[in-house]
């Protein structure tokens, strides 16, 4: 794979605390992307089996042959280098606290300057400006964490959609400049701080970035929308993790999602779950955009930007030749409404993809997020009454990506949706125990789904075999492909409706199905 196929990639680290927060962040070269982690958790008690992950930048240059082309100061070195002469596939960091940092000043009186979210978009839009024209790259991927993704969605949605007071023109729209946004753990909800009272107050204060209060759902009105003050309030009704349809493609967006609330620190104790320890589940995506909870916290040694599992879900964002979605339809769930109580129905969602040591996606009740059946189609359907979304999921082309040998290695991308379905029986919003069988499920299966090409003649068109794990005998490692009946693709992919088991027809209805949707990314 040439560099050429690879357009640049800039991160936005997230918030560093208060002053002495600032000058350590700056550093460090890569604000923290160059981080990596020896171990993770196995068990509950949490003893550690050693596992390497050497950091994303690392992944990104052995993985997808990226390059880091910086000597020094990569503003001086992208500014003395002639346009279109730098390597597109090329990371680099939006530096952007430099400014705010007591060790960063011009000379030895100034002041640093106050952090400010505005003018760190601006100067985002102008790093995005600089890296596309001297790499000759259309467009770039942005990669940020926390408030960095704040930042890239203040260039978005209101830098690029102002004029540039210094040459009094509009900007270029973020479509134009960035092909895609992928976001670990940020707040586009907003944080609330009013939840625990002066807790949370004084833990955002201890911890958070100065002006931690940019992470109020009415201070984002002012940052996101164009034509309006810094503090201008927010109309009724306005959302904050939206973004407005001409502003950019929702369909270009991941938000990553950390459901892991024990490991963050003191600030855990005022957030709780279901969050990631600082951003709470809810708050942490845009309506609409890709997601994936992982269960991860929000920074740190088991945080979200050095985890396997934040890279594979970037990495299959980024570069991934085939998108597959998941959804349940037409649900019929049970009368839940007896003469004592009511029945919630929950469902639990883990997607594994062959070759990796860790689970891509999983909601769990375990982790508080489980997807409420009772309620899902009208928060996050397509519309029907009944169609509730599990997961999206980005495949690298197996004809250009190998684990280990090539001559063994599988023809297929493999992946598995497991999907659990349990209910809770409440009264006055208290749980009933008497005949509750604690982590059964009502109904669980694993779908298992194969895409690629067959064996006996690789260059016949892109197919898709789909089997149930309560259907295949024995191993299912000794199956590949999973079934002998295939899927073949259309111009537009696949998309098929998948009967569920008999044995789930009582939980979810006869007419429940999967909808699977295969298809082709450009």
């Amino acid at each position: 794979m040439t560099g050429a196929e690879r357009l640049p990639i800039i991160y936005i680290r997230g918030y560093a605390g208060p002053p002495r927060g600032i000058d350590r962040q700056v550093d460090d070269p890569f604000y923290g992307f160059n981080a990596g982690a020896t171990h993770v958790r196995v068990n509950s008690d949490r003893d550690p089996r050693f596992y390497q992950f050497e950091s994303p930048i690392l992944r990104l240059m052995t993985d997808e042959q990226y390059t880091l082309l910086v000597h020094g100061d990569q503003q001086v070195y992208l500014q003395s280098r002639p346009d279109r002469t730098v390597p597109p596939a090329s990371i680099w960091v939006h530096r952007f606290y430099d400014y705010a940092a007591s060790t960063f000043g011009t000379s030895i009186s100034e002041r640093p300057e106050q952090f400010d979210l505005e003018r760190a978009a601006e100067r985002l839009y102008d790093l995005v400006q600089l890296v596309r024209r001297k790499t000759g790259a259309p467009k770039v991927y942005l990669v940020a964490h926390s408030m960095g993704g704040l930042i890239a969605r203040c260039m978005i949605e209101k830098v690029t959609r102002s004029v540039d007071p210094h040459t009094g023109h509009a900007r270029e729209p973020a479509g134009e400049l960035v092909d895609k946004l992928f976001t670990y753990g940020t707040p586009h909800g907003g944080i609330v701080f009013d939840m625990g009272g002066g807790l949370v107050d004084w833990a955002m204060e201890t911890f958070g970035p100065c002006g931690s209060d940019i992470f109020a759902p009415h201070k984002m009105y002012g940052y996101l929308t164009p034509g309006v003050s810094p503090d201008a309030h927010a109309p009724t009704g306005w959302q904050p993790n939206e973004i407005a349809e001409d502003a950019f493609d929702i369909s270009r967006v991941f938000c990553l999602i950390g459901t892991d609330a024990t490991d963050y620190g003191l600030v855990e104790k005022a957030i709780g779950p279901p969050s990631d320890g600082l951003v709470r589940v809810e708050n942490a995506y845009l309506h609409g955009a890709h997601r994936a909870f992982v269960h991860r916290a929000h920074s740190g040694r088991y945080g979200l930007v050095n985890s396997e599992e934040g890279y594979q879900n970037l990495r299959r964002f980024l570069f991934g030749a085939y998108q597959a979605r998941l959804a349940l339809t037409d649900v019929t769930l049970p009368d839940s409404q007896t003469p004592r109580a009511s029945r919630a129905w929950q469902a639990e969602v883990r997607v594994a993809v062959r070759g990796l040591p860790i689970v891509m996606h999983e909601q769990l009740a375990a982790h508080c997020c489980p997807i409420q059946l009772n309620h899902e189609p009208s928060r996050h359907g397509d519309g029907s009454a009944s169609a509730v979304p599990l997961a999206t999921v980005f495949l690298l082309d197996p004809a250009r990506y190998r684990n280990g040998d090539a001559e063994t290695a599988p023809p297929r991308r493999r992946y598995t949706l497991t999907l659990r379905v349990l209910h809770l029986t409440e009264t006055h919003h208290g749980f009933l125990w008497e005949h509750h069988l604690e982590q059964v499920a009502d109904w669980e299966d694993t779908l298992i789904v194969d895409v690629g090409r067959r064996d006996d003649d690789p260059d016949t068109a892109m197919r898709v075999w789909i089997a149930w794990n309560s259907a295949v005998p024995g191993a299912v490692e000794d199956h590949d492909p999973v079934s002998a009946d295939d899927h073949p693709f259309d111009d537009d992919g696949v998309d098929c409706n998948i009967a569920l088991p008999p044995v789930a027809h009582p939980v979810l209805g006869e007419a429940a199905r999967l909808r699977l949707s295969v298809s082709r990314r450009s």
